[in-house]
């Protein structure tokens, strides 16, 4: 018999309580105005663990009995370094060099940091409708394409004063419009693949859209993560959005064939390409110091030696995830410790706080900011 869940650490209970504490301390008004002309980009990749966030590559995984890996000793002097944080900065630089050195990283449960989600199903879509409106919802239940009935806080953002026609998502997964409900929320989506009839198309260019008709040859559902790369950097610096949401993939599914090296090179070139839409935003006068980045995952996955492969309800590590935020009104307070037990569904109202905005006062139930990430 598992023992009893200590109250506080009961992802449900916990909700209602950061729900409730919302409701009594909204954001105020002096704290959100200097933020009102920010921008913000919202960067997810799928699947990637804690475990590789915070200590890096896994020595028990750079083999080929675990992490099917034919030449272990490549993949040692690329990965494998003597301390977690050596192994974490050679495999993340960006993220550990720029984004904790200037911002915040959240989850490392070792430090007494965690996040997980609150759906408590530990898989793609009920983790990106949880993290995109706040809310974890028990009626999702499955990766299916249905149009979601929750209001994310892009589509919110986009009927908001001085976002109209500034908000655009690019994403790799083909589920991923379904998620955004793109037929009712009318902002420019890009996808390498069909979308929902009434989609407002983010069109890049017509060769990029013809090296993507050509390019899915891995998975049937799933873009390489340099195509999605190369639309998001197109299209910050032509529209230079206000709000954007930019989802990458490749760390999932490596991960689900048990392509260890492919899912530590998927991680590098995620970190790579925080740095170049970072480095976009910083040559722009518009976002230069004026635009916050927020990354995160849907889910975490079990640990080694076989459940990193997958991830689930029945896998209890898949439930713990992390967040980091780097932009001009976030102290930098680099790799956090000690702190309250935080959820995926407070990313989408920091999203939404980072532009001076209270996507709590549009909707209640959704979870609050993370707290202490925005100067007061």
């Amino acid at each position: 018999m598992r023992p009893p869940v200590p109250f506080l650490a009961c992802p449900v209970l916990l909700l209602a309580l950061l729900c409730a504490a919302s409701a009594l301390h909204p954001v105020r008004a002096r704290d959100a105005a200097a933020r009102l002309g920010r921008h913000v980009i919202l960067v997810s990749t799928d699947g990637l663990r804690p475990q590789e966030i915070f200590n890096g590559a896994d020595e028990l995984l750079l083999t080929k009995a675990y992490g099917g890996i034919s030449d272990t000793n490549a993949a040692q002097a690329a990965y494998w370094r003597p301390t977690p944080e050596e192994r974490r900065a050679v495999l993340l630089p960006f993220l550990w060099g720029t984004v904790a050195a200037k911002g915040q990283v959240w989850g490392n449960r070792e430090r007494g940091s965690a996040v997980r989600v609150a759906n408590n199903r530990n898989f793609s879509y009920p983790g990106y409708n949880e993290f995109l409106t706040g809310i974890p919802d028990p009626s999702i239940d499955s990766n299916d394409k249905k149009l979601n009935a929750n209001t994310n806080v892009f589509e919110w953002l986009s009927l908001q004063p001085g976002f109209s026609r500034r908000v655009v998502a690019v994403v790799n997964w083909d589920v991923l419009p379904w998620i955004l409900n793109a037929p009712r929320a009318r902002f420019p989506v890009w996808s390498g693949f069909d979308c929902p009839a009434g989609t407002v198309p983010l069109t890049i260019s017509d060769a990029h859209a013809d090296i993507v008709e050509h390019g899915r040859t891995v998975w049937p559902g799933v873009l390489l993560d340099t195509f999605v790369s190369h639309a998001a950097l197109v299209s910050l610096r032509r529209d230079q959005p206000r709000a954007m949401y930019v989802s990458l993939g490749e760390t999932d599914d490596w991960a689900h064939e048990g392509a260890y090296e492919r899912y530590l090179r998927a991680a590098r070139e995620f970190d790579r390409c925080l740095a170049r839409l970072w480095q976009a935003c910083q040559a722009l006068p518009e976002l230069r110091d004026n635009t916050t980045l927020v990354v995160t995952t849907d889910h975490g996955r079990g640990p080694g030696p076989v459940a990193w492969k997958n991830h689930g309800a029945e896998i209890a590590d898949s439930a713990y995830m992390w967040m980091a935020i780097l932009g001009p009104d976030t102290p930098a307070l680099g790799e956090r410790s000690n702190t309250p037990l935080a959820l995926q569904a407070q990313v989408a109202a920091t999203v939404a706080a980072a532009v001076g905005r209270d996507f709590n006062a549009f909707s209640p139930r959704s979870a609050p900011p993370f707290p202490g990430v925005f100067h007061p």
